[in-house]
């Protein structure tokens, strides 16, 4: 795995040990941020399922300011801080070690507000429209903001608006599947 493209561009990434997690590959990297950037004029980021923080540290190579990581398994933190040293931008960057729903209510408190939210969980653990509406509730998103959820093809995430969220596009990569949203703030 590497960074690449952006300030940090072809810096090597460390990938968890173990099954636990499942990197997203340096295509579906590539094609996903072609189809969302494929740069940024600032914002923030959140990365709930951080597993090595591939997506967060691309994206903060790519102009987001500064990225939100959370993982609930101590390897991943592990493995996420390790790749961040790789930036030499620490300040960059915020890693948490928390369960996903606890994280969202921990980043409300501290009035945390995204851009750009990655959402790849375990597949055994795919619930990408609790957490979309937890962060609805929670005041997390900023208007614009997009969604970028990584899953298999067993989640069939809708693919029309939803809500307050507008369906942009879903592409399939062998077993993984994007599929890309856009807040809005106010309902259509």
């Amino acid at each position: 795995m590497r960074i690449i493209s952006g300030e940090f561009r072809g810096r090597r990434l460390n990938a968890v040990p173990g099954m636990a997690t499942r990197p997203t590959t340096d295509k579906v990297k590539e094609s996903l941020f072609n189809i969302i950037g494929p740069y940024f004029e600032g914002g923030t980021s959140l990365d709930l399922y951080g597993g090595s923080g591939g997506l967060s540290i691309e994206a903060v190579s790519r102009g987001i300011d500064h990225a939100t990581l959370i993982d609930r398994q101590y390897a991943a933190i592990k493995t996420i801080k390790k790749n961040i040293e790789v930036t030499k931008h620490p300040e960059r960057f915020s890693v948490y070690k928390q369960d996903a729903e606890k994280a969202l209510h921990f980043l409300s408190r501290q009035a945390q507000h995204f851009d750009l939210v990655f959402l790849d969980p375990p597949y055994a653990k795919q619930h990408i429209i609790d957490d979309l509406e937890k962060m609805v509730d929670l005041n997390l998103l900023n208007d614009q903001a997009l969604i970028v959820a990584e899953t298999n093809q067993e989640a069939h995430l809708p693919t029309e608006n939803w809500g307050r969220f507008e369906f942009l596009r879903q592409q399939t990569y062998g077993i993984t599947v994007l599929t890309i949203y856009r807040f809005r703030k106010d309902e259509a």
